[in-house]
């Protein structure tokens, strides 16, 4: 799978600190990453701690014997799929609206022939000032993308508008621009479920369960990165929907099961999902009271449609691969194996979420289950499990 590349200038504010956070986001994703750090930036983050982040050299001398004798301006922005600059301080907004190029960030940006995406970051009054409002618009009219600075209390002790968007803001524009800069005829369709379901006992409690739905997510983003059409059918989650990609929300099962339906047909299907086994036949339409004398309402529970068994057997579409997630607590692969039989799926992933592995956390140790064996994978990253996932996919579906 092709790597996209990010060309990161960090200039000189105390919001650059956020840039290291957004530097690991990024190569989370399996994002490559290379670093210019101005004069300014290199006081509050060093070359080191960028370069040990993105496991690229550090760039920052317009004038390096090195760098230039490879035109390292030109070629720095020629070799990159996106141009953020985060934080963007006063100064280089300045020199971005006035074409100046007197060190190797400016000199850049002016050379670039890459979409650029600008966090501003300062001191509420440098940001409202009539000069920054003007090379603002500026920057913008010459088709930079300005991701807004937020309002707060800012370092300098006052409070108001200047403070550089949080890394996960700039991390959904940056992802939401690779997105369309990728787009391309769709190699393959997917399908991907994630997250819990919710199965109401009154309006105000459930049958649920501690999915988070960051591995089938990262599946729904990893797989529009690599060009295919995906639809999500997610329920409940805190995590933001993926960008380049269809996203269905969902509560129960059955709301589920009628998205897939209308998802299909797919050549994958991936059901991450923890799909409630069970649902309370009649819910409550009034909140259920305690007695008080210690009585306890029985609950007649029935089971949920079977999601990633329908989809597998499914009379008329059928997806090309379907592949289910096992999530285990013990004899973790002699579980999968089983399900991968009487599910009639391709491919299991089994999922250890014991010991705080697997659910609502950030890493897992799986095991891919396949007709012609076993693989466990070691313990990584829901995003790195979802890379290799999708680069599996991609050389079943004959497109890597």
């Amino acid at each position: 799978m092709t790597r996209n590349s990010i060309l990161l200038i960090i200039s000189g504010s105390i919001a650059a600190f956020k840039a290291l956070d957004l530097i690991r986001r990024l190569t989370e994703r399996g994002i490559d990453v290379r670093c210019i750090l101005t004069k300014g930036g290199e006081h509050f983050v060093t070359p080191l701690s960028v370069a040990s982040l993105t496991g690229n050299p550090t760039y920052g001398d317009l004038f390096s014997l090195k760098d230039e004798t490879e035109m390292g301006h030109i070629r720095l922005s020629r070799e990159a799929d996106l141009i953020v600059v985060a934080p963007a301080s006063a100064d280089l907004l300045a020199k971005m609206a006035h074409g100046f190029a007197d060190d190797l960030a400016s000199a850049t940006l002016l050379a670039g022939n890459k979409k650029i995406l600008v966090a501003p970051a300062m001191n509420t009054q440098m940001w409202q000032h009539p000069a920054t409002q003007r090379n603002i618009q500026q920057i913008s009219k010459d088709g930079a993308i300005i991701i807004e600075p937020g309002a707060g209390m800012l370092a300098c002790g006052e409070t108001g508008a200047g403070r550089m968007a949080e890394p996960e803001v700039i991390l959904n524009a940056i992802l939401a621009q690779l997105a369309t800069s990728n787009q391309q005829p769709a190699t393959i369709k997917a399908l991907v479920t994630s997250g819990p379901t919710h199965e109401a006992i009154d309006p105000v409690r459930y049958i649920g369960n501690l999915s988070s739905g960051k591995q089938g997510h990262a599946i729904a983003a990893t797989l529009a990165q690599a060009g295919a059409e995906v639809t999500l059918v997610t329920g409940p989650t805190s995590q933001p929907d993926p960008p380049g990609v269809k996203t269905v929300h969902i509560v129960s099962a059955e709301d589920m099961l009628k998205a897939c339906e209308q998802a299909l047909p797919t050549d994958v299907a991936v059901c991450a999902a923890a799909v409630a086994d069970w649902r309370v036949s009649q819910p409550s339409a009034r909140k259920l009271k305690k007695t008080g004398e210690g009585a306890v309402p029985e609950l007649h529970l029935i089971e949920n449609p079977d999601i990633l068994a329908h989809v597998s057997h499914h009379p008329k579409h059928r997806p090309k691969l379907v592949v289910g997630f096992a999530a285990e607590t013990e004899n973790v692969r002699e579980n999968a194996a089983k399900k991968l039989k009487s599910k009639g799926c391709d491919w299991i992933v089994a999922n250890d979420v014991s010991n705080s592995k697997g659910f609502n956390s950030e890493e897992n140790e799986v095991t891919l289950i396949t007709a012609k064996g076993q693989e466990p994978w070691p313990l990584m990253s829901k995003q790195a499990i979802a890379e290799k996932l999708v680069e599996r996919i991609l050389q079943h579906a004959g497109k890597s």
